[in-house]
C-alpha cells in the first residue's frame, strides 16, 4: 500500500492546453468554442445581439 501511495504522489500531473494546427501543420491559436445553446450575447454597445455576429460576446 505504501508503494501505491508513493506512486500517486510522485507522478506529476501533466495538464496541457489544447493545441491547434492550420492546414500547413503550424501551431495556431485555437478558435473559441461556440457558446452553449440558449446563451445570450451582447455587442460592444451593450445591446443584445446574435452570438454569431462579429464583436458579440456571451454574457
Amino acid at each position: 500500500m505504501a508503494v501505491a501511495m508513493l506512486g500517486l504522489l510522485g507522478a506529476p500531473v501533466a495538464v496541457q492546453a489544447k493545441q491547434c494546427r492550420d492546414a500547413n501543420g503550424k501551431f495556431i491559436k485555437c478558435a473559441d468554442a461556440a457558446p452553449a445553446k440558449g446563451t445570450k450575447c451582447k455587442d460592444e454597445k451593450g445591446k443584445f445581439a446574435k452570438c454569431g455576429t462579429p464583436g458579440a460576446k456571451p454574457i
